[in-house]
């Protein structure tokens, strides 16, 4: 039946190289923005161009299958919500770019599982003890250590890849509370189509049509690669726990690295090496921690039955 979740299964090496391929998607997604940026394109322009070319797939995709139940929702507030948070997150990382090396940008956007953890006080309820509050503080620092505040080599534009770390962690905990609720084909259906409806009015003024055949190719390709990269996710997912699967989102360091090194001619600089591990290091303990208060409430729950 349309619109149906797909059962669980265990396939855990098929479900990392999935997640590895996605990654190197939401790679060419970042390299592609930036080209078609610094060729002349308007930034809105260019965010326009990566929703509506995903959203005129996922119609081309699951619109002959599912028919009405595509756009059928048990809450479209949260759907829509959702949709903003991922569109926010996109165009603060789209204009970033313009500015920083994909080096820095990728390192702070590692800063997103420590946010999840902080919002998940206020938003879910949830309870975050002095061990994961100090693997946060240490993860900012890290930050620090990339973006040097104060400091000649400091860019305002590190704030913008900073709102894209707190929007993707609201996308996050939008996504975890419509588990089970809709359809993966619906989320991608109101992801893509809420940010295509939203740019729309400011993506037509100054509207500019590229004239380099790789602009074209960025032009043509990036809506497709955030369709695959959204998609190979989601399976992963179906095939592996997340606590499985997340670990492996720090690999997008190497990706973005080769991308910003051999596409841009920007090296990481020493700054990068030292701060980055912190980052991940912290997100990484944030993530154990979790995994080990998961386990003891399983165990504990088994005891009391």
């Amino acid at each position: 039946m349309a619109g149906l979740v797909k059962p669980v299964e265990d396939r855990r090496p098929f479900a990392i190289g999935l997640m590895v391929a996605a990654l190197f998607c939401y790679t060419v997604i970042d390299s592609c923005a930036k080209l078609m940026v610094q060729a002349g394109l308007p930034p809105m322009e260019v965010v326009f161009v990566r929703y509506a070319g995903q959203f005129i797939l996922v119609l081309a995709f699951f619109l002959p299958r599912e028919r009405k139940a595509l756009a059928r929702t048990r809450n479209l507030k949260l759907e829509v919500a959702r949709g903003l948070f991922l569109l926010g997150s996109t165009i603060f990382n789209f204009i970033a770019v313009v500015y920083l090396p994909l080096t820095i940008t990728s390192a702070i956007s590692f800063t997103m599982p420590l946010i999840l953890c902080a919002l998940s006080i206020p938003l879910l309820g949830e309870t975050v003890g002095w061990r994961r509050w100090l693997a946060i503080g240490v993860g900012f620092l890290g930050v620090m250590i990339i973006v040097r505040p104060g400091t000649e080599a400091f860019h305002p534009a590190v704030l913008l890849s900073l709102g894209t770390a707190v929007c993707a962690a609201l996308y996050n905990l939008s996504t975890r509370r419509l588990a089970g609720v809709d359809s993966t084909s619906t989320q991608q259906f109101y992801a893509a189509g809420v940010a295509t409806v939203c740019v729309l009015p400011f993506s037509l003024g100054g509207w500019t049509w590229p004239t380099d055949p790789v602009i074209w190719g960025c032009f043509a390709g990036i809506g497709v690669a955030a369709l695959i990269g959204h998609l190979f996710v989601t399976t992963a997912h179906r095939h592996a726990p997340a606590s499985v699967l997340a670990p492996f989102g720090y690999l997008q360091i190497f990706f973005m690295t080769g991308a910003s090194w051999l596409v841009f001619n920007q090296p990481p600089d020493i700054w990068i090496y030292i701060g980055a591990p912190i980052v991940m290091a912290s997100g990484l303990y944030i993530w154990l921690r979790e995994r080990q208060l998961s386990k003891s409430v399983i165990i504990e729950v088994a005891v009391q039955d």
